[in-house]
């Protein structure tokens, strides 16, 4: 591609000269172009450099989808700062952690983040805040973050300061293009977190040109899943805050698609914005899809611009597939795609394997993240530079597509998206009336893996409703156990060393508990 378009603000320059009055996004309130996006984020970014934030500051964005998020993530991006987006599904707990372990600096949110008062939350997250002045921070769970902002109508706090949007407050257009001119495509752009084989979420650094390749495919590809003309409208049930998102509200910078966001998935309000906006297709988990097609009102809505919504199949992946397999969706850590990516498939020695075998994906190349946040690259890859994924994968001869088989590792892929067991146990371990947890994934029809935790109790009589309350209060509602088992502890496998023996411990949950299920399961 155009290497002179491999940083985002030299993409969203390009965008407004080729279609800067086509819509970008469109959500159940508001309305953006290209232009619209570029004036807003622009107003945006001379403020932050006014603030003294500039290349290599970690900027946290705690916005649900819409106009918000995608101005404040660009405005982030023009100026060469790290924009990290955070989970509005993160209770207290794992707001800290992310903070601290991404070393945010600045950290910007709205008054209100869906029914969440964002001040309770975020003093729910640090106790520490009371009492501290706006914009001197010093908080000992999060040492270098000195400043919060609350945008729009948010409640006055003695910690919080707000955006200014008076022209005085920010620097002049022609310092922000100055700015702009010095973010290169090996400057870092975004950190995104996701679970990983450690209790601490794992934040994933690409640069501006990694970003930005592996996102140009991304109209291509869904013009040719949804059979789409030139510019696709398209329902996106993924949130920004994870690599999905990402790949959506930057591959529609490429090329002109109209972007259906909400809040939060609701299936009335998606199919209301499917039919006003004549959605010609959806991009989200199968899981959604089909909550559309429950909705009582599906049968009486005109989708006719969109008949992959009626009539394709629940997950995009399964878009004619030979084997029942479906594609591989890619990872956080190729930033959504797998062009400019070098892929190998390797057995368990890793040998290459022929076409048609299951093996590990291996992965390299400039289509590659940068690496982990806080980790060293000979952590991350191997000596020749390759990652090892976990993935099971296989290709068929003639077809350049990766067919995903499941995971090595121990990781969950529930609903698309990654839990990591540790985390999960860590949490439900910690309480006083739970001896032992440990967290095992099996196979859901429509959440592709189910978290099941099984439980050795230190009471008694333990109050399996309690458990689950107190986890739904620490855990983002998809990390939280949808299925729950309790046992003695010389019920949990161990091998000769006396390490858990996790695998067979998910073979007796997938194979007996359910035929000899200890009196205590739910």
């Amino acid at each position: 591609m155009d290497n002179t378009v491999l940083t985002i603000p030299a993409l969203l320059a390009n965008s407004v000269r080729e279609f800067g009055q086509r819509t970008y996004l469109v959500t159940p309130t508001e309305r953006l172009t290209y232009a619209d996006a570029e004036r807003h984020s622009g107003e945006r970014a001379r403020w932050l450099l006014a603030q003294g934030i500039g290349k290599g500051a970690r900027v946290g964005l705690f916005f649900a989808n819409g106009t918000d998020w995608v101005t404040w993530w660009l405005a982030v991006s023009r100026i060469g700062a790290i924009a990290v987006p955070l989970s509005t599904l993160y209770r207290p707990a794992e707001i800290a952690k992310v903070i601290r372990l991404a070393d945010v600096g600045l950290l910007i949110a709205p008054g209100r983040v869906l029914n969440i008062d964002v001040a309770d939350r975020f003093e729910a997250a640090f106790p520490e805040l009371s009492g501290q002045p706006a914009g001197r921070l010093m908080l000992s769970n999060a040492p270098f973050l000195r400043r919060i902002v609350l945008t729009g109508d948010s409640r006055p706090s003695e910690w919080s300061s707000s955006f200014g949007d008076d022209e005085a407050d920010r620097l002049p257009f022609e310092l922000l293009q100055a700015a702009e001119a010095e973010v290169s495509p090996a400057d870092l752009a975004i950190m995104v977190h996701t679970s990983g084989s450690t209790a601490d979420p794992k934040g994933v650094l690409h640069t501006h040109g990694t970003l930005v390749r592996q996102t140009s495919t991304w109209p291509a590809a869904i013009r040719a899943i949804t059979g789409a003309a030139a510019a696709p409208v398209i329902l996106c049930a993924m949130p920004f805050f994870w690599i999905g998102g990402v790949l959506a509200a930057t591959g529609a910078l490429h090329d002109p698609v109209t972007l259906l966001v909400m809040p939060r998935l609701d299936a009335g309000i998606a199919l209301d914005l499917a039919e006003s906006e004549r959605a010609t297709g959806i991009v989200g988990w199968p899981a959604f899809t089909q909550r559309l097609r429950a909705h009582p009102s599906f049968a009486d809505r005109d989708l006719s611009s969109a008949p992959m919504l009626r009539d394709g199949p629940l997950d995009i992946a399964m878009t004619d597939v030979p084997d029942g397999f479906p594609i591989h969706r890619t990872m956080s850590e190729t930033a959504g795609g797998f062009a400019y990516t070098e892929m190998k498939i390797v057995d368990d020695d890793g040998v290459p394997v022929e076409d048609g075998t299951v093996g590990e994906l291996l992965v390299r190349g400039i289509g590659v993240m940068a690496g982990y946040n806080k980790r060293e690259r000979s952590e991350t890859f191997d000596s020749d530079g390759w990652y090892h994924s976990g993935d099971r994968v296989y290709r068929s001869a003639g077809d350049p597509r990766l067919f995903y088989v499941g995971r090595s590792s121990e990781l969950i892929k529930s609903s698309g998206a990654n839990v990591s067991p540790l985390e999960v146990e860590a949490v439900i371990g910690g309480f006083e009336d739970v001896a032992q947890c440990v967290v095992v994934g099996v196979d859901h029809a429509e959440r592709g893996e189910e978290v099941c935790a099984v439980l050795v109790p230190a009471v008694a009589d333990i109050d399996l409703e309690s458990v689950v309350r107190r986890a739904r209060e620490q855990l983002s509602s998809y990390k939280v156990p949808t299925r729950w088992i309790t046992v003695s502890g010389e019920q949990i496998p161990t091998l000769a060393s006396g390490k858990l023996n996790r695998k067979a411990l998910r073979t007796w949950v997938i194979e007996g508990a359910d035929r000899a299920a200890p009196s205590g399961s739910v």
